[in-house]
C-alpha cells in the first residue's frame, strides 16, 4: 500500500544564472506545469568492478538519438567513451540503439545492451536485448526472431559464454556466440509463470527476476508460479475505443488461494530440472528469498509460513533438491524477508540482519547455522545495510541512533570485538543516503532536508571528504532560501503511559501566535513508510510549502506502527491491530497540539494522505469527526479484506482468526461517522489498491446519506502521475478543495 513519485536525470543539470533568481510565490504551474521549477539529479550508472570510477549513459553528441556508454574515472576526474553511439546502429534500419540499461560480461569484452522498454507492471521490464562485442564490433539482437520487447531480465552467465532471460513466463538460455535459444521451461503461459515473481511477489518482497546464475554457470535456479488457484480481479479500462476492455489480474486477496510456489534448478546443458523438496503446502508458504551460497554451489533459502512470523533458513543441493535447515528465525509479530546475504571467510560466514533483541541488527551467521555473532550492538536500528567489504574488514550501514527522523552512514566491525563508527561527519544534520563503489574508497552521497533541497556530491570515504559536486539543485534551494518561511519544526509529544511520537510543524508566512490559522495533517501512519522526516520530499514538499505561504500551518505525526528507527516494539505494537492503534495516536497526537498550541485553530484541522495514508484520513474522517474538519484520501483501502495476502496478512494474521482486528481496522466500518468535508481520488486502472475500494465505500457512505465528494482518474495507477497533465491537475483538485472547505489565513 503505497505511493511514490519518481524524478530521474540521466546528466547533472547546471541551471544559469539567470533560471536561479526567482522569489516570486510558489504556483502550482510552479511545482507541476509547464513552468515548473528545475530539479537536479544524477544518474552515475554503475560502478566499475575495482570501484575507481563509474559508467553512465548519455546522450551522443555525434549520433541522433543515440547513446554513447561513458567511463568516468574518479581520482582523475577524467571521461572516455567506452561503447560510442556509431557503433551502436542496427544496419537493418540504419538506427542506433538507444541504452536503457546494460551489463559487461565478466572479461570486459562483451556488452548487453537493453533498449525499446516497455512497461511490465510497476517497471518498464519488457524490451529488446542486444550483445555488442567490444573486439569485432559486432552487433547482433539477443532472442533470434522473438516479437518486439519480449525479453525480460536478460543476464550473461558467470563464465560469459551464455545468456538467459525470461520470455512468455519461460526461461530460455543462448551462446554469446550465436546460435538458436534453448527453451529451459516449457510449461510457461497465462497462469503458469517462470523466472518471474507473480503480482504480490514482486509489490511485497521486491522479486521482479526470479531466477539466477550458479556461480560455475552450469545451472540456473528459479522460482516457478502456479497461479491458476488465484483469484482474477478485472479491471476495466473504458479509453481505449467504443468497447470496454476488461484487463484481468491474479491477485490473491486476504485469505484468498495464493500461487503455488515451488523452487527449482535447471541443468543448462541438458535441460533437466531438479526441484527443491519443501515441507508444507506450496499455496500456504512463502520462499521470498533464494540465493547461491556463495562459491560452495548450494542453494540459500528463506521459507516462511503463510503467517510470516517463522522463516526457515535453508541450504538446499540443487542436484537432489534435499535441504539442510540452518536456523529458524521468529517473532511473535512478523519477521522481514533478509536481503540475498554476502559470504565470507571462503563461505563459512554470511551476512544476516535479525530483531531478535529488540533492535534490527546486523549479525554473522556460521555456514552450519549454529552461531549468530552480533556485529551491531546498542539500542538502535540498522535502518539498511549498505555494503560489507571483506578486504578491509567493515560493513557499512545507515542508522539513526539518536534521531529517528535523520540518517547517517556508520560502520561495524566484521571481526573481533565489535566497534561501530559513524562516518557522516557530525556537523551535516539531515538525511543522507550513499551509493558506494566497491573497496568502499568513493561514494556517491546525497544529503537533504526537510527545508533544504538535496545535493549530491562525489565522497572519499577514507577521509570523509567531498571531491567534487554531480548534483546541486541551485535553483530549487535559492527557492527555499528566498520563502518567507521559518523553519520546520521538529518536537516528540507525550500522549501519557509510556507513548510518545514524533511530529513536525511548517508555519506560515508572517506567522503571528496571537492569531490563529488552519492546520492540514500530512498522513501514513502504517508499517511502510514515515512523514516525520528531515528530508527533502520533491514535489510533495513544495506543495505544502505552497500551502505554508498562503497561510497553512502543514504538520505531521507519525505514530506507532509506522517503519520508523524506535525499535521493534514501536514498530509491531500495532500487530493484528492495524488501523486501530495508528489513528488513535495520531487523534492524540492532534489534541496534545491543540492544547499546546493555541494559534491552531481547532475548527480548521484538515488530514490528507495517499495509499495508506488514504486509509488512515478516512480513519481520522469516520471516526474523529469532531476532530477533524476536512480531509483528502488518496488511492486508500478502505476495506482490509479487499488488499492482498502477504502485506494484510503479516500484520493482521488470517481473517479466520482475527475477523475483529479486520473489521476494526477497516476504515468502512466506520463510515457512518462522518460529518465533515471529504474528498476521495482514486485512479480506476489501480493494480494495487482497486478502485473497487472506492466504490464499496461510496456504497456505504450512500446508504448513510452522507455527502461527499470523489474524483476518479482514468487508467490512471497508484501513482496517479500518467498521461499529460495529471499531476497539475491532481494537486489543483486538491488546493481548491482545501481553498473552500478549509480556508487559509490567520483570525
Amino acid at each position: 500500500m503505497r505511493a511514490a513519485i519518481f524524478l530521474a536525470g540521466v546528466a547533472t543539470l547546471m541551471m544559469p544564472a539567470a533560471a536561479v533568481a526567482q522569489t516570486a510565490p510558489l504556483t502550482l504551474d510552479r511545482i507541476f506545469g509547464k513552468d515548473a521549477i528545475p530539479t537536479d539529479s544524477v544518474d552515475g550508472g554503475e560502478w566499475t568492478a575495482d570501484g575507481s570510477g563509474y559508467v553512465a549513459i548519455e546522450r551522443s553528441a555525434d549520433v541522433k538519438d543515440g547513446s554513447d556508454l561513458v567511463r568516468y574515472d574518479v581520482a582523475r576526474n577524467t571521461r572516455s567513451v567506452q561503447v560510442a553511439a556509431h557503433d551502436l546502429i542496427v544496419k537493418d534500419t540504419g538506427k542506433p540503439l538507444r541504452i536503457e540499461g546494460y551489463a559487461w560480461s565478466n572479461d570486459g569484452k562483451r556488452l548487453l545492451i537493453f533498449t525499446n522498454g516497455q512497461r511490465f507492471r510497476r517497471t518498464r521490464a519488457l524490451g529488446d536485448y542486444w550483445l555488442f562485442d567490444t573486439t569485432t564490433k559486432a552487433l547482433r539482437k539477443v532472442g533470434g526472431d522473438a516479437p518486439a520487447a519480449s525479453l525480460m531480465y536478460a543476464e550473461f552467465a558467470p563464465d560469459g559464454q551464455s545468456i538467459a532471460y525470461v520470455r512468455g513466463n519461460n526461461l530460455y538460455v543462448e551462446a554469446t556466440a550465436g546460435g538458436a535459444a534453448r527453451k529451459l521451461t516449457s510449461d510457461g503461459n497465462d497462469l503458469i509463470v517462470n523466472g518471474l515473481g507473480d503480482w504480490v511477489y514482486e509489490e511485497e518482497f521486491y522479486l521482479k527476476k526470479a531466477w539466477s546464475w550458479s556461480p560455475d554457470s552450469k545451472r540456473i535456479a528459479f522460482w516457478r508460479f502456479d497461479t491458476s488457484g488465484v483469484g482474477t480481479f478485472y479491471m476495466i479500462t473504458n479509453t481505449v475505443g467504443q468497447y470496454s476492455k476488461p484487463i484481468p489480474l491474479q491477485y490473491p486477496k486476504v485469505g484468498t488461494t495464493n500461487s503455488a510456489v515451488r523452487v527449482g534448478s535447471v541443468d543448462v546443458a541438458s535441460g533437466a530440472t531438479q526441484w527443491i523438496r519443501l515441507d508444507g503446502d506450496p499455496r500456504q508458504n512463502y520462499v521470498p528469498q533464494m540465493s547461491w551460497a556463495g562459491s560452495s554451489g548450494q542453494l540459500f533459502l528463506q521459507y516462511a509460513n503463510r503467517l510470516q512470523n517463522t522463516y526457515q533458513v535453508l541450504l538446499a543441493d540443487p542436484a537432489s533438491g534435499t535441504t539442510r535447515p540452518l536456523f529458524v528465525e521468529r517473532d511473535a509479530a512478523w519477521v522481514e524477508a533478509n536481503e540475498n546475504p554476502t559470504w565470507l571467510d571462503g563461505g563459512r560466514r554470511f551476512t544476516w540482519m535479525s530483531e531478535r533483541d529488540g533492535w534490527r541488527h546486523l549479525y554473522l551467521a556460521s555456514a552450519d547455522g549454529k552461531r549468530l555473532d552480533l556485529r551491531t550492538p546498542g539500542k538502535f536500528d540498522v535502518v539498511s545495510l549498505l555494503q560489507v567489504d571483506a578486504k578491509s574488514g567493515w560493513a557499512w550501514f545507515i542508522a539513526s541512533p539518536d534521531n529517528p527522523t535523520q540518517r547517517y552512514l556508520y560502520r561495524a566491525t566484521l571481526t573481533g570485538k565489535p566497534r561501530v563508527e559513524r562516518v557522516t561527519p557530525g556537523t551535516q544534520a539531515g538525511t543522507h543516503s550513499y551509493d558506494i563503489a566497491p573497496g568502499a574508497h568513493w561514494a556517491r552521497h546525497t544529503v537533504s532536508g526537510i527545508d533544504r533541497a538535496p545535493v549530491t556530491d562525489m565522497v572519499d570515504l577514507t577521509t570523509q571528504t567531498p571531491v567534487r559536486v554531480l548534483a546541486r539543485n541551485a535553483a530549487l534551494q535559492e527557492v527555499l532560501s528566498k520563502e518567507p518561511l521559518p523553519p520546520t519544526e521538529f518536537v516528540r509529544l507525550d500522549l501519557g503511559k509510556g507513548v510518545s511520537v514524533d511530529a513536525r510543524l511548517l508555519k506560515p508566512a508572517n506567522f503571528d501566535p496571537a492569531k490563529r490559522y488552519p492546520v492540514l495533517f500530512y498522513v501514513y501512519g502504517e508499517p511502510w513508510g514515515q512523514t516525520v522526516a528531515d528530508a527533502w520530499e520533491g514535489r510533495t514538499a513544495l506543495w505544502h510549502r505552497m500551502l505554508a505561504e498562503r497561510g497553512y500551518i502543514v504538520a505531521s505525526i507519525d505514530p506507532r506502527g509506522t517503519n520508523t528507527p524506535r525499535g521493534r516494539d514501536w514498530r509491531k505494537i500495532i500487530y493484528r491491530q492495524l488501523g486501530v492503534i495508528g489513528p488513535e495516536d495520531y487523534a492524540a497526537g492532534v489534541r496534545k497540539l491543540l492544547g499546546q498550541r493555541p494559534y491552531m485553530d481547532p475548527a480548521r484541522i484538515g488530514i490528507w494522505g495517499w495509499s495508506g495514508g488514504g486509509s488512515s484520513t478516512l480513519h481520522a474522517m469516520f471516526r474523529f469527526p469532531d476532530l477533524f474538519k476536512t480531509g483528502i484520501a488518496v488511492a486508500a483501502v478502505s476495506d482490509q479484506t479487499l488488499y492482498d495476502t502477504i502485506y494484510q496478512e503479516r500484520y493482521m494474521g488470517l481473517p479466520s482468526d482475527n475477523a475483529a482486528g479486520f473489521k476494526a481496522g477497516s476504515p468502512i466500518t466506520y463510515a457512518d461517522g462522518l460529518k465533515g468535508n471529504l474528498l476521495m481520488i482514486h485512479g480506476t486502472g489501480d493494480d494495487n489498491v482497486h478502485y473497487q475500494n472506492l466504490e464499496v465505500l461510496e456504497d456505504k457512505l450512500i446508504a448513510a446519506n452522507k455527502p461527499f465528494t470523489m474524483m476518479a482518474y482514468p487508467d490512471r495507477t497508484h501513482g496517479i502521475y500518467e498521461k499529460p497533465g495529471t499531476s497539475l491537475h491532481l494537486f489543483s483538485l486538491m488546493t481548491r478543495y482545501l481553498d473552500t472547505n478549509l480556508p487559509a489565513g490567520a483570525r
